[in-house]
């Protein structure tokens, strides 16, 4: 690997804090909307094939950051997007096998569009309903006096 490519490379400790901090950033979005609500129970991130994002990594730190919020204990679910490219050069659009091999099939370009695979969002996040207490009857007769 050429010198220069090596000063690219992220280290374990950056890819570490860079999956700590997105994993915070989707902690506090599940925490905004959770917040009139009950427990989160599940969050569904969805990846891409060429997002750094190591599944097991962004649960470590979730089970650590969200111990003692609406959150703890909830069950993240992943849901990976297979990485498509667009050939410049001829137009085919293609899966890649790998995350290092771009040529293209059709004509061997290397001069390509990613269409799909960078993907990183929340897809969705189920709550628990709070649960509210209506047992004071009190307030439905005071609005039919008035």
């Amino acid at each position: 690997m050429p010198a220069d490519a090596q000063k690219r490379v992220p280290t374990l400790d950056q890819r570490a804090m860079h999956e700590l901090a997105v994993t915070t950033n989707v902690l506090e979005i599940a925490l905004r909307h959770a917040e009139n609500a009950g427990r989160v129970r599940e969050v569904r991130l969805v990846i891409g094939q060429l997002s750094s994002m190591i599944d097991d990594s962004v649960q470590f730190y979730w089970d650590i950051i969200s111990e003692g919020t609406k959150a703890a204990g909830s069950k993240l679910i992943f849901s990976r997007i297979p990485a498509v490219l667009k050939c410049q050069a001829c137009g085919e659009e293609y899966p890649i096998a790998t995350r290092y091999d771009l040529t293209c099939p059709a004509c061997g370009g290397l001069k390509v569009r990613v269409l799909t695979g960078e993907e990183f969002y929340v897809e969705s996040i189920e709550v628990e309903e709070c649960s509210h207490d209506y047992s004071d009857s009190r307030v439905g007769e005071d609005s039919q006096r008035e």
